[in-house]
């Protein structure tokens, strides 16, 4: 508060953690390589990893895009070889990095 009363700006430290949380370089440059790596994608490919990010089964997004279980996991197997992930969860983080789960 002494900072305050001599005429200097202050922000609370609650204040000052908010805001370095939303222009935190690391989040941004995750997020930029993240959709970088999604360019890739065909829609379809995206719709389904959309879903794969919100941690559905192939059968509820089989239910969701109006696919079989089988055209599902050919979807999946195809996005883990294009964006070169080694299993559901790496594809799901990155799901989430690019703001498809938002």
């Amino acid at each position: 508060m002494r900072a305050a009363y001599e005429g200097d700006a202050y922000l609370s430290p609650a204040v000052t953690r908010i805001l370095l949380g939303l222009v935190n370089p690391a989040v941004t440059d995750r997020r930029t390589e993240a959709e970088q790596r999604l360019t890739g994608l065909n829609a379809r490919e995206v719709d389904v990893l959309r879903l794969v990010g919100q941690g559905m089964s192939n059968a509820d997004i089989g239910r969701g895009l109006f696919m079989s279980e089988p055209t599902v996991k050919t979807y999946v197997s195809r996005i883990l070889a294009k964006l070169n992930c080694a299993n559901r969860v790496q594809a799901a983080l990155l799901a989430r990095d690019a703001g498809l789960t938002s």
